[in-house]
Parts: structure tokens; sequence; C-alpha cells
């Protein structure tokens, strides 16, 4: 076999052994997500924290989002480290929910996990980045890396719930703090990215990504589809409950909703509508799914309606991520995964806070304003198509 025959191969392995250990990475960090957002605030009730505490508490990681998130995604571009600043923010991420298990006193529970929180709310952008870059370096699809997050985040929220019924909830954070561990462990062994220098004056600075029409397009249009979950993520349980379904169904329900955006991942090569076109049926889909919604349907029609999740959150995200590696230069695709969920946290915190002032007053009809809010989405992507389905003119790498 000729030297250059062995080429493709050796670029075969390298590419497969990449999707791998990001496959991994994925898994580790949704799974600790997944024991993490229904369990830490039983953890904290058992500890003795008042519900007015753990609502500020719980508010943390949603103003690190458009507060410390893009200064960190920032940093990382400007080193070419994006790879080491996965790493170090799980590992900090890790170290931190360690430190809250030992904390019982409010305000120093705050404390520890505003710091983590700091770390922690990175690691995602970070990692979209860095598998944006493999993307276009290996020639893979970003739908099947990712899938395996989801997949991880059902298994963690699962195995988190079987073990706390049979350990005290105020041991709870440990099973965390495990699922942390477990991700910086996975993170040391993520494959290096070679740097490259940028051939061509691309977007590189915060000024000229902000400047940029198509951009600023592609993450409002995303914030306000996926904004448009709020009042689901929000009150969807409780709603439920209080219609008098039990917890296996609400588990169930929940799940369906996860299945098929699993599925919209795995399917993700297959589609060839352009990207924009998949963010604007994202959009349609999520109208379509809060209008049946504000409906109160019955539970069989509400099992079909979860499997809109595919639409409304996969085909959106997949859409929007094909975007950014078609639009954003790879050089400046961390800073910009910063932008998208800075902003996203911000439309996404605002609607919780409104979707809570109209469910209060018309309950179920706070979907409508949802509705709204994807329908708002869907019509941006549509007015920037033809801005944001382009290729940038070159492309750098790093991490």
């Amino acid at each position: 076999m000729s030297f250059e025959s062995q080429i493709p191969i050796a670029s075969s392995i390298v590419s497969r052994r990449f999707a791998r250990r990001l496959a991994l990475f994925y898994g580790s960090i949704f799974a600790l997500i997944g024991c993490h957002l229904p369990f830490f605030p039983v953890w904290l009730r058992a500890v003795g924290i008042d519900a007015a505490w753990i609502g500020v508490i719980a508010a943390v990681p949603a103003v690190t989002r458009f507060t410390v998130l893009p200064v960190v995604t920032g940093l990382a571009e400007r080193h070419a480290a994006v790879r080491g600043a996965m790493v170090a923010t799980a590992i900090v991420t890790a170290f931190g929910f360690a430190v809250i298990g030992t904390q019982h006193l409010p305000l120093a529970v705050f404390l520890v996990y505003a710091v983590t929180a700091a770390s922690w709310t990175p690691t995602v952008p970070l990692t979209d980045a860095y598998a944006l870059r493999g993307v276009a370096r290996y020639g893979l699809d970003y739908g099947p890396l990712r899938l395996w997050g989801s997949a991880a985040f059902i298994a963690g929220a699962l195995g988190c719930g079987l073990l706390a019924d049979v350990i005290a909830p105020k041991h709870l954070i440990w099973i965390i703090v495990a699922a942390g561990v477990l991700a910086a462990l996975i993170g040391l062994g993520l494959q290096p990215l070679d740097s490259r220098k940028a051939k061509s004056p691309a977007v590189h600075g915060t000024s000229a990504l902000l400047r940029d029409g198509g951009f600023l397009a592609i993450i409002a249009a995303s914030a306000l589809i996926q904004g448009s979950h709020s009042t689901y993520y929000v009150f969807g349980s409780i709603t439920w409950q209080l219609a008098g379904l039990g917890g296996l169904t609400i588990a169930g329900l929940w799940a369906l909703g996860v299945i098929a955006e699993i599925a919209v991942f795995a399917l993700s090569p297959r589609f060839t509508l352009q990207p924009s076109t998949l963010v604007i049926i994202g959009g349609l889909g999520s109208v379509s799914r809060w209008l049946i919604t504000a409906q109160e349907p019955p539970v069989a029609v509400l099992a079909v309606v979860q499997l809109a999740h595919g639409l409304s959150f996969g085909l959106t995200q997949v859409g929007t991520m094909n975007l950014m590696v078609r639009h954003v230069p790879l050089s400046a695709i961390t800073r910009a995964q910063g932008y998208l969920a800075a902003c996203g946290g911000i439309v996404s915190s605002s609607a919780s806070i409104i979707s809570g002032m109209i469910y209060a007053r018309y309950g179920q009809g706070a979907y409508y304003a949802m509705a709204v809010m994807a329908l708002s989405g869907a019509a941006i992507m549509w007015a920037a198509r033809r801005a944001v389905d382009v290729h940038p003119q070159s492309a750098a790498s790093g991490g």
C-alpha cells in the first residue's frame, strides 16, 4: 500500500476517534445536567434552605449565561484554547459542586454556586464550538454527535431518580458531583485540534460579529424559538399534575419529547433542506405545538404533541448549528457560540418571567405568548434566509 493511499485511512481513524471522544464528553456533560436539573432543588430543600433562597440560587445559571459566559468563550477563542477551556470548566465545575456539598448555609451555597455556574454554563457552548470545528475539519455531521447528549440527559435523570428512592435527599449532591468528575475525566481525553491562522480578514472581533446582520438574525431567531419553550419547561409538569396526571405519565411525556429530539439528531445527516429552512420549520412546529397545548388536550393528544419537540427544539438546533458553520468563520465560532448562548439566556429568562405572569392569570393561555415568540423567530429567519445560507470566505480553527 502506497503512502498516499494510507493518508485517507489515517484521516478516517482520527475522525472516528474525535467523534467517539466528543460523543462521550457530550454524554457526560448532559448526564450532569440530567442529574442537576430535577434534583439540585430537592437537595437544597433537604439541607434546610427555604423556598425564597432556592428561587434566588436557581436563577444564578441564567444570569451567568449573559454575563460571564461570553467573556469565557471570547478568551478561549482569543487564545486558541477551546479544548483547554472545556477541560478547565469541567474540572472547576466538578470541584465547585463538591464544595457546595459541604455547605448548608444559604449564603455560602449561593456564593459557591455562583462561581461554579460561572464555569459550568460556558461548557456546552465551548463544546458546540469544538464540535463545529470538528464538523468542518473532518466532514462530520453535528446531529449524530449531539444526540448522545440528549440520550445521556434521560439516563442521568432516570438514574438519579432511581438513586433518589434509595438514598437520603441530602446525599443527592454527591451524585451530581460524581457526574461532574466523570465529565472532567473524559474531557482530559479530548483530541486537540491543530491551530491554523486565518488567511483573510474574516469576522474576528466583537464589533464585527455584532455588525453582521445575518449573524444577528441567526441568534435572534434561535433565541426566540428556543425561548418559546419557557412555559413548557417551567409549568408543563405543574399543569399536568394539576390535571391529574401521575408522575410516571408526566415522566413519559417528557421522555417522548427527548426521544423525538434524539431521532431528529440521528436523521439530520439525511436532511437536504437549507439550514435556514430547517429553523423556519422548527419555528412553525413550535407555533403548532404551543397552540395545541394551550387547548389543554387529553393525554393521548398530548403524547403526539410532545413528539413535536423533535421539530421545535431538535430541528431548530440542527439548523442553527449548520448556519453557524456556514455563516461564521471558524476563527470566530467560539465567540459566536458565546453570543448565541447569551442571547438565548436573556430571552429565556425574560420569557420565563413573562410566562409566569401570564400563567398566574390565564393558566395555559401562556402558551399563546410562546406561539407568538416562535412565530417571530420563524419570521426573522424567513426574512434573513438569503443572507444566512452563505459559506464564509475562509475558515480558521483552533482548540
